[in-house]
């Protein structure tokens, strides 16, 4: 049984375990992990964490479990302070890009060596959004990258980390914060780790306004940028841009007649 398949049955034992008809929460610890792959008789993963990280945030959560979810509702898994999680039924929203949304062209600045040398992943990301002022562009706003992979404990959640933070400032003179959570190949956005950007920024920038940040990639030259927006029950998509960057000739004097016709929208 590879790592994915002990995953799967460590994540499933845990829940059905402690999972009763009716319940919207179902609690757990790290050590769980460890009882669990005992009670199986699996090896027990050498890195507790990556098991809950890659059920947060990469893997599916087997039928097994979102099977017992109630209609138009999903299981998502919540930090509840130091080694604690939660199994938490919320509204299923997926926050995947649209695909019908229109393409805006951005002529690319990202810089040559970057461009040959970079890969996929996140970093690249981050490293395009950043050359090419994305956010600024997509938010409006004069944005700051403040640190990369800023990682804190946040009280009452535990360590939380975002791929990087942002501050900017408005011609008004508002200051932000734009924590910005970043996926490459095929990792997806997640609830949780935009409720977490939320909660870090409550704590660590309380007097700044808080605008969390989803990006990620459509193709080799398309970026979606999300912003969200938290509501009673959940955090939803408060807007959506599609930006493809291409050299600055390929910027037609019809797609700029476009974009002004956007504005007058």
């Amino acid at each position: 049984m590879g790592s994915s398949g002990t995953y799967v049955s460590i994540i499933e034992q845990i829940f059905l375990s402690r999972f009763k008809k009716g319940v919207a929460e179902v609690s757990f610890e790290r050590e769980d992990i460890v009882r669990a792959a005992k009670k199986l008789k699996v090896p027990t993963p050498k890195n507790l964490g990556d098991l809950i990280y890659s059920f947060r945030y990469r893997a599916t959560l087997p039928k097994s479990i979102t099977s017992k979810a109630s209609k138009g509702n999903a299981w998502i898994i919540r930090p509840a302070g130091h080694g604690k999680y939660r199994f938490v039924l919320v509204p299923d929203r997926p926050l995947v890009p649209n695909p019908d949304l229109v393409l805006t062209k951005i002529p690319d600045s990202t810089p040559g060596m970057i461009s040959k040398y970079a890969l996929s992943d996140e970093q690249a990301l981050l490293a395009r959004v950043r050359y090419n002022r994305l956010l600024d562009i997509f938010t409006g706003v004069a944005c700051y990258s403040l640190q990369n992979h800023l990682r804190t404990t946040v009280p009452g959640i535990g360590q939380v980390e975002t791929d990087e933070i942002y501050v900017g400032v408005d011609k008004g003179g508002i200051h932000y914060a734009f924590p910005v959570q970043a996926k490459g190949g095929s990792d997806r956005l997640s609830v949780v780790q935009i409720e977490q950007d939320l909660a870090l920024c409550k704590h660590k920038f309380p007097s700044l306004v808080c605008r969390p940040i989803g990006t990620q990639f459509m193709t080799a030259d398309i970026i979606v940028l999300f912003e969200f927006e938290e509501d009673d029950d959940s955090v939803r998509i408060a807007a959506e841009r599609h930006y493809k960057l291409v050299p600055s000739s390929e910027v037609s004097a019809g797609d700029l007649k476009r974009y002004r016709q956007r504005l007058g929208d």
